[in-house]
């Protein structure tokens, strides 16, 4: 089923042989883009890409659309590169019996 989106608007012509064809637009004024997974401030862990495994101490201090811009919490550094949704995830907390 095809739906419709935000700012989409469609027009219908009436060509030779009694066809219909419907044209859609989009409006460029409106805005489709989705809240990110994670927004700026939310603690973070990374997935180091050397061996796979998960590094804790960060947080989100941006995103666009090349991905997540993340901030090191010990010294405040922001990390040169930028990272994706599957190599982010929320922070967990340490678990213990008392939780």
């Amino acid at each position: 089923m095809w739906r419709r989106g935000v700012g989409e608007s469609e027009r219908a012509e009436t060509i030779g042989d009694g066809m219909t064809t419907i044209t859609t637009t989009q409006d460029p004024t409106t805005s489709t883009m989705t809240a990110p997974l994670f927004p700026v401030g939310t603690r973070v862990e990374v997935r180091r890409r050397f061996d796979q495994h998960w590094a804790k101490g960060f947080e989100v201090a941006d995103h666009d659309e090349s991905g997540y811009r993340v901030r090191r919490l010990s010294d405040g550094e922001l990390l040169p590169v930028s990272f994706d949704e599957p190599s982010l995830r929320k922070e967990r907390k340490k678990s213990t019996w008392w939780y």
